[in-house]
């Protein structure tokens, strides 16, 4: 298995720190809002590297967090004049439906900044007592960035360079800087802002610092991979990386994993353009698989536009799929469960293996899931192909676990949901069933016209009368 490194810049081979298991911290949202489709991209692409390490057997500890202190969180909750809790919290709860929704698995460990704050204080006062850190008059604490001598090396940016146009968070005490190139490890409290007292001074940590300390706490001091958006690469991952070697002595990740950008409509997505969307708006329209579909069709490093064609598009495809498991299971329900493969039917199914291999191979080149993809739509081609009314139980069964299998590793739960439809729709099925058997065909076919412009369509077959939503 190749994984593209970001501190490398090249494709290396995966070579987990233990033998048979896998630590891997994921970046996750500041819970101030509803989590919009930008933040959906890592969640997919991350939940489907950790499916396929799952798939391929082994133990994952897969951490991602949540920041639940932020300035963006105190500030709409003194908008709704209420505590800040009460916001990260709320966010936090409907995060989690989102991420149900998309078929993300919930992580091995959900920590949150909030309560991990004794372990921030520790490692800033290890920092300090290292020399890595330092305190300024006012007791905001500061990480001295030229301390550590590989600063730089995950971005790959030059030390010297980097003063015009680093990022730093804006605190009282700014100015207090040994350097520009210092970020704030911890900072004092603001009228009605929370915080938490120490050695220091009354505050709340900066954000960087969290992730180094949920990360040692819940994988250990070495973990094999971290992931996140490409927009964390700099600062954040850098000063996480600064912070948590400084601190351990030891290498912070071997893998370092970063998904591209997702632009609406070929430009970035932002609230002033109009063009900035939640899941939840999405997930209103399409269903939710619809969106999961989408994110996998581009390589993770790609960038990738979103648009309500190419929505649709991804609707379209993933029918292909969700039509060939749904005709499986018409088949099995027509057929004798006890019915075994023929010899023809054996040597026939021999042939999946070109799929699956295919499709591995895919994902173990930097998980490309649009090459994994193609290989499920030939998987989908064969058996479309292979299959039919004369077909053993056990082959089609054996097939449309294959199916299955390899949707599953990708998060795409393609399994046909029986929607329950009004009463009134009901009694128009049940009365265009009754006019055919006596044969009124005119008020069968007024029914079924009536049907379609609610939306309803009608397909007659040996089974019984099949419907859906159009």
């Amino acid at each position: 298995m190749k994984i593209y490194n970001t501190l490398t810049k090249r494709k290396d081979d995966f070579k987990p720190i233990e033998e048979g298991k896998v630590r891997m911290y994921v970046c996750g949202p500041t819970v101030y809002n509803l989590i919009h489709i930008g933040n959906a991209r890592p969640m997919i692409v991350f939940d489907t590297v950790r499916r396929y390490f799952e798939y391929k057997g082994y133990k994952v500890n897969y951490v991602s967090n949540f920041t639940d202190v932020d300035d963006k969180i105190i500030k709409a909750a003194n908008e709704e004049g209420v505590d800040a809790k009460v916001i990260s919290e709320r966010y936090i709860e409907e995060c989690k439906k989102d991420m149900k929704a998309m078929n993300v698995k919930p992580a091995t460990t959900h920590p949150k900044a909030t309560e991990e704050i004794d372990g921030m204080i520790a490692m800033i006062q290890t920092l300090i007592d290292k020399g890595y850190a330092y305190v300024a008059k006012d007791g905001t604490v500061y990480y001295k960035t030229r301390s550590f001598k590989e600063y730089g090396k995950l971005s790959h940016k030059n030390l010297d360079d980097l003063q015009g146009g680093m990022r730093s968070l804006l605190v009282s005490g700014e100015d207090q800087k040994d350097d520009p190139l210092d970020f704030v490890l911890w900072k004092p409290k603001k009228e009605g802002e929370p915080y938490w007292v120490s050695p220091w001074c009354d505050g709340r940590p900066g954000w960087h610092i969290e992730c180094s300390v949920m990360s040692k706490k819940y994988l250990g001091e070495e973990i094999d991979i971290h992931a996140g958006g490409e927009d964390l690469v700099f600062p954040h991952h850098e000063n996480e990386i600064a912070q948590s070697e400084a601190a351990n002595g030891k290498q912070f990740s071997k893998y370092w994993m970063h998904n591209a950008f997702l632009n609406i409509d070929n430009k970035k997505m932002s609230k002033s353009l109009g063009n900035f969307f939640t899941v939840r708006d999405i997930i209103e329209k399409y269903d939710p698989m619809v969106l999961r579909f989408f994110m996998l069709q581009a390589h993770y490093r790609s960038q990738l536009n979103f648009s309500a064609d190419l929505m649709e598009a991804a609707k379209n495809s993933l029918e292909r799929i969700i039509t060939c498991h749904k005709k499986n299971l018409d088949l099995l329900a027509s057929k004798d469960s006890a019915a075994s493969m023929t010899d023809a039917e054996t040597a026939t199914f021999a042939k999946v293996d070109e799929y699956v291999k295919k499709f591995e191979d895919a994902m173990e080149d930097d998980f490309n899931t649009a090459d994994a993809i193609s290989a499920v739509f030939e998987l989908v081609k064969f058996i479309n192909s292979n299959v039919s009314t004369d077909s053993s139980y056990a082959f089609v069964k054996a097939l449309d676990d294959k199916l299955l299998t390899l949707t599953d590793v990708l998060g795409l739960d393609i399994e046909v949901k029986e929607e329950a439809l009004d009463a009134d729709i009901e009694a128009l099925i049940q009365e265009r069933t009754d006019a055919k058997k006596a044969k009124d065909f005119a008020k069968a076919d007024a029914i079924r016209a009536k049907l379609l412009d609610m939306g309803i369509v009608l397909e007659d077959t040996r089974e019984g009368v099949k419907w859906k939503r159009v």
